[in-house]
């Protein structure tokens, strides 16, 4: 399956707005490499941004060899850079190829420093891609977060999407929740307390944030939070569980036994059922002088 990050040659056609042969031209020179996905010729991002580059340097009539010369200069010249069209920012007047890098500008072909170059309408001339939306960023941010090693970048992702729609609950619990299972209560925390704040009607963000309270050993204020899930959502059975959880930690050994059986209710054949009937059965056996509150 394709992820967000590929691209078939006919999404590049369509996306940068270039004839088929000319894009078969930059491949045969060199200016940009597809990858193998199976039997498929895919392009990343990165492809994406070179492509814009060079296509809007090939419109002010920059002569595509030239510019192979341009980047191959480059990557002699400049350490630590592998990909001169995606990474710098590449100027031209149609005649001189300009490099603008660590706050100077070059000439690659030259190897000359330029100190001089600056005009508003050439600075102008090469922009990067749009800013994907929102709905972008979050998809993404999916695809990236069930892979281990790209989680980082998940969690980038959903910021990126919060950024442009910072009232988005569903992006803020995906993104606490990503956290959470990182152990970094604190940060999950935080966005699930956002999530209520924007919405405080959402049983999904209460359970959340009561979730993340129990594992800071806030058990009073998780409390709170899920029966107001129980009070927006009465047969949300997961919030039964962890009630009863969380009143045999607070010694409310009545109230436990009220969401066990509540919970038996909803769910009277998979394994957490197994465990409600254990703990209501264990806390039966055991007379308790609390008593649920009316």
């Amino acid at each position: 399956m394709a992820t967000l990050d590929e691209f078939s040659e006919q999404e590049v056609v369509r996306i940068i707005g270039v004839a088929e042969g000319r894009l078969a031209y930059w491949k045969r020179l060199g200016l940009v490499r597809p990858r193998m996905a199976g039997r498929r010729k895919v392009y990343r991002f990165g492809d994406l941004i070179s492509l814009r580059t060079i296509k809007q340097l090939a419109d002010q009539h920059v002569p595509a060899r030239r510019l192979r010369r341009a980047v191959e200069a480059l990557l002699r010249q400049l350490e630590g850079i592998e990909a001169p069209l995606a990474e710098l920012r590449i100027l031209s007047d149609g005649r001189s190829i300009i490099v603008q890098h660590n706050g100077h500008r070059l000439e690659p072909l030259s190897g000359q420093l330029l100190l001089s170059f600056e005009t508003r309408e050439l600075a102008e001339k090469v922009r990067p891609l749009p800013a994907p939306p929102a709905d972008e960023w979050l998809a993404r941010a999916l695809e990236l977060e069930v892979i281990p090693r790209r989680r980082a970048e998940a969690r980038e992702a959903y910021q990126r999407a919060l950024e442009l729609r910072p009232a988005w609950v569903e992006a803020r619990l995906n993104l606490g929740t990503l956290l959470y299972e990182e152990g970094n209560f604190e940060e999950a925390e935080v966005e699930f307390r956002l999530a209520v704040e924007i919405d405080p009607e959402h049983a999904l963000a209460r359970f959340n944030l009561a979730a993340v309270l129990d594992e800071r050993n806030q058990w009073e204020e998780a409390c709170e939070h899920l029966l107001e899930a129980l009070r927006i959502s009465p047969d949300y059975a997961d919030a039964c569980y962890n009630l009863a959880v969380i009143c045999e930690k607070l010694g409310r050994a009545t109230e436990a036994r009220h969401y066990w059986a509540r919970y038996i209710e909803f769910d009277s054949r998979s394994e957490w059922a197994v465990q409600a009937r254990r703990r209501l059965a264990a806390l039966n056996n055991t007379p308790s002088p609390f008593k649920l509150p009316s």
